[in-house]
């Protein structure tokens, strides 16, 4: 997969991209399920600057956020799903309880976050702030959390099992 960068592959990407007066965008997420949601906010990261990078959570670090039996999908199978969109430039995974080290590592330019966070509630806004870069909140209201498909896929699959007809699901 190109597009999968280690973080010294991205610091150099990066220096490069600086150097031709280019913009970067860090997003990052567990992207668990890819939904329409996790779409807009990528495409709106992207709309931020020249360049997207993604830091996707390890398979590890989801779990520690979200419990047992998450992630639903593995962490390459999310990274090639990512990759795939054009708007997507680079992605990374990591394994920390948040992006801080990435962002002091390339001190993007802007640090994009989804909707369910506001400028002053983003985790990692005190370590953006001290190098200069900025926060964008992108991808419209929030309608969609794998959190909450989830349950909805199990309350369908639990409908459909033999002896329901499948007119009651």
């Amino acid at each position: 997969m190109k597009k999968l960068k280690t973080l010294p592959e991205l610091r150099t990407i990066v220096a490069r991209a600086r150097g031709k007066g280019r913009t970067i965008v860090l997003a990052n997420g567990g992207f668990d399920l890819v939904h329409a949601g996790h779409v807009r906010y990528l495409r709106a990261a992207k709309a931020c600057g020249d360049i997207l990078i993604v830091a996707l959570n390890s398979d590890s670090s989801i779990r520690k956020l979200k419990g047992p039996g998450r992630p639903i999908l593995p962490e390459d199978e999310r990274a090639g799903i990512l990759a795939a969109f054009e708007f997507v430039d680079y992605l990374t995974i990591f394994a920390e309880p948040n992006v801080e080290k990435i962002l002091l590592a390339l001190k993007p330019d802007v640090h994009a976050k989804g909707s369910d966070y506001t400028k002053a509630t983003v985790p990692e806004r005190a370590t953006v702030l001290s190098y200069g870069g900025r926060i964008a909140i992108a991808g419209g209201p929030k309608i969609r959390s794998t959190s909450e498909v989830i349950p909805r896929i199990l309350r369908k699959a639990a409908a459909r099992r033999p002896g329901r007809s499948a007119a009651r699901a």
